[in-house]
């Protein structure tokens, strides 16, 4: 493609979507109505697992003992209070062997055991050290939805006092269960926050309430198409139903920028005194442009979770990549269809106006005028002092940042429920008043013929680990035997997680396997160690790409791309300080695990360095329009800060309200993931864009747009930009070492 041909190609897209702006919306009416068809229920399809890796050895131990010996894997706890009783006492146990035979009675229930009909190598392990709590353990089977539906119809059963106990309802099915409802409870309460919220912002920013429905129909129209294609991907893999909450925003965040980008571009061709048709056309040209280059960047950031294993992350790949697309598409065909239609009324308050013809047209003021002087002056005093705000802002994000070097990684558990959540209380009083938790040891998955006394030999010397200490077992079935292992500290400490190295490394005259909370982890760590360069490098690869195409300049990527992974340090040390270390654990209403589960700072990362590409593409583009006019760097810089600086911390402050509002979840991960995300957002936009960017351009000066021949060449051929204007003969200058260092 050549530049002649760039005005008729975008001509003819503006052509298309605004030739029939009735029927463009008649069209996404009736395809969102159908989404809204395709897409309902798809959060009772949704599985609250998915952190482990399928391929790890853990993974195919607990497969194999849940298909040999399902008593080993119980899912199913009921914690059996007798009050002030022992439970030894009679009418105690009397009424406890009532209740594990009815669970034992129950259709999809299987491997019931109690401490009542416990031997006495496993007994221990089953009474609480009080003597007053005792569990009944079984496994409930079928895949989650299927688990789910039987817990629903069996839990009211057993809950409650029955005689003269008092029953609680827990376990690793109990708490997938609850999680799943209350995220969906969550998310229902976070929409009904964000969305007025966000109206008001946006009738604030515009000054207009015709213009602020826009950006969250586009809004919407995502979330609900992206409803849509989760549930048709649930017909073929497993998707998490965390995924949701990204989905619902992202869907409100991207669709405000992009609308914002773009009906603020109309606005201001308005402004000027073009005709609507005129003004989508120079809108789509050049905003557009920007939209499209922004919606990639954001993708190619979430894309990089498809090389992880763990379901959990490629769930949020595909609700990510279909709802930045979605928000795309629609701010790119819908958004000018509307515009057209609505004309000089985008501008009003009155909503009475849409449905008006033939009303005078009302002044359009251009937008930012009082703003764009206030980020004028911020510009020039950052240029004036650029190696102190580039010194001074690079040194407060490392700062923010060094708690981030204490991370501990750990597995998602009950904790990430609140501490009322009855699953939650149950798993609690196992770790304070049981001595050792059923699923907090390990399980050693013994395959091969062996003797009797091979058998005993490997047990002798797995028990003669020093962080061992007890091993259950074996029970043995056909060919296949386990072992249940119990660490000296807690379930997925360090030593923990060192012993399972040891297991592993211990010979035996059979294959062994070894699985437990501790084994998941070290198995998820490792996939994760092992895959995250080559994400990271996929990120920073096709991110250097999209913004040379972008810019035709071989720094502004390598800035783009270090200064955006910067901007991210403070959510990274917040996380840590905050989830980790369990400051503000009251005032937020969480209980910290003490560590970071595996998966999160991969999503976190995933996600706010593609928003923070979302924000830099904004400024740069508009910085590039303005020197492919004029070729003055400086004044450049100055105009892009102007004109995008109020735009980007507005759009920066509605997302961070809708992540705030996802972050009001009771559970522990959407909290940290919206809190999280929303700190990123702020920090980029207040710190980075208005900061940081502006005093590293200024430094590197008309260097700034350097490319070599052959690479200027490829940009010629193959780039585009906001601007319409061939490139200034500047723009590819050799560096100027005075202008570099002289005052703006």
């Amino acid at each position: 493609m050549t530049e002649v041909n760039r005005p008729a190609r975008v001509g003819g897209w503006t052509r298309f979507v605004t030739a029939r702006p009735r029927l463009s919306l008649l069209v996404a009416l009736v395809i969102t109505a159908l989404a809204v068809l395709a897409g309902s229920g798809v959060a009772d399809r949704l599985g609250s697992g998915g952190w482990e890796d399928p391929d790890a050895e853990s993974t195919y131990a607990t497969k194999a003992l849940e298909r040999e010996f399902p008593a080993s894997q119980p899912n199913l706890l009921l914690l059996v209070d007798a009050g002030d009783a022992s439970v030894d006492d009679p009418a105690v146990a009397s009424e406890a062997r009532r209740i594990t035979a009815r669970l034992a009675g129950e259709q999809g229930v299987t491997g019931v055991g109690s401490y009542w009909q416990a031997d006495a190598s496993a007994a221990p392990a089953l009474r609480a050290e009080d003597g007053r709590e005792a569990l009944i353990a079984a496994r409930i089977t079928g895949e989650e939805k299927e688990a789910g539906e039987t817990l629903d119809r069996i839990a009211p059963e057993f809950r409650g006092a029955h005689g003269p106990v008092e029953v609680s309802v827990g376990g690793p099915v109990a708490v997938r269960h609850e999680m799943q409802t209350t995220i969906q409870e969550d998310l229902v309460r976070a929409e009904v926050i964000a969305l007025p919220v966000t109206l008001v912002l946006l009738v604030m920013v515009f000054g207009s309430a015709v213009a602020a429905l826009l950006p969250l129909g586009i809004g919407i129209v995502a979330i609900l198409g992206t409803n849509a294609v989760l549930r048709g991907l649930t017909e073929v893999t497993d998707v998490s139903v965390f995924a949701m909450n990204l989905t619902t925003a992202l869907g409100l965040g991207l669709a405000v920028d992009y609308a914002l980008f773009i009906v603020r571009r109309f606005r201001e061709e308005l402004a000027t005194g073009a005709e609507p048709l005129t003004a989508v056309g120079t809108t789509l040209r050049t905003a557009g442009r920007t939209v499209l280059f922004s919606a990639l960047t954001v993708a190619v950031s979430l894309a990089a979770m498809l090389l992880f294993p763990q379901y959990f992350l490629r769930s949020f790949a595909y609700a990510g990549i279909a709802v930045v697309l979605l928000a795309a598409a629609a701010a790119l065909i819908l958004l000018p269809a509307a515009l057209i239609l609505l004309g000089h009324r985008v501008n009003s308050l009155d909503l009475r106006r849409l449905f008006r013809r033939g009303e005078p047209r009302p002044p359009a003021p251009h937008p930012g005028t009082t703003e764009g002087k206030a980020w004028t002056r911020t510009a020039n005093l950052v240029m004036r002092r650029a190696p102190f705000f580039a010194l001074g802002t690079t040194a407060v994000l490392v700062l923010l940042g060094l708690p981030f070097l204490g991370v501990k990684f750990g597995t998602a558990d009950d904790r990430q429920l609140p501490s009322s959540a009855e699953s939650h209380v149950v798993q609690q009083h196992i770790r304070d008043g049981f001595p050792g938790s059923p699923g907090g040891g390990l399980d050693v998955l013994a395959e091969g013929r062996a003797t009797q006394a091979q058998y005993a030999a490997y047990k002798h010397r797995i028990a003669a680990l020093p962080e061992v200490l007890r091993v259950d077992g074996p029970l043995v079935k056909d060919e296949s035997a386990y072992f249940t292992v119990l660490p000296k500290g807690e379930a997925v400490d360090d030593p923990a997680q060192d012993l399972v190295d040891e297991l592993r490394a211990t010979p035996a005259p059979f294959d062994t396997k070894v699985t437990g909370a501790a084994a998941v982890l070290v198995d998820s760590k490792d996939a994760i160690a092992e895959r995250l360069p080559l994400a990271a490098a996929f990120i920073a690869i096709v991110t250097l790409l999209l913004v040379f195409l972008l810019t035709g300049s071989v720094l502004i990527p390598v800035q783009a791309v270090v200064l955006n992974a910067l901007s991210l340090t403070a959510m990274f040390g917040a996380v840590v300080w905050v989830f980790q270390d369990g400051h503000l654990s009251g005032l937020l209403g969480f209980t910290s695990p003490g560590s970071i589960e595996t998966t999160l700072p991969v999503l976190m990362f995933c996600v706010a360095f593609g928003l923070s590409m979302d924000y830099g593409v904004f400024l740069l583009s508009r910085i590039k329009e303005e020197y492919d006019t004029t070729g003055d760097h400086e004044q450049a810089v100055r105009h892009g800060l102007q004109r995008t600086g109020g735009l980007i911390t507005a759009a920066a402050v509605i997302l961070a309200v809708v992540m705030v509002a996802i972050g009001t979840s009771r559970v522990t991960n959407t909290k940290m993931l919206g809190l999280g995300i929303a700190l990123a957002v702020l920090m980029d936009a207040m710190i980075v864009r208005s900061l940081l960017v502006p005093a590293v351009m200024r430094l590197t000066g008309r260097a700034t747009w350097w490319a070599p021949g052959p690479l200027r060449r490829f940009h010629t051929r193959f780039g585009l930009s906001e601007g319409e204007s061939t490139p200034a003969p500047a723009i590819t200058p050799a560096p100027e070492p005075d202008k570099v260092s002289a005052h703006g």
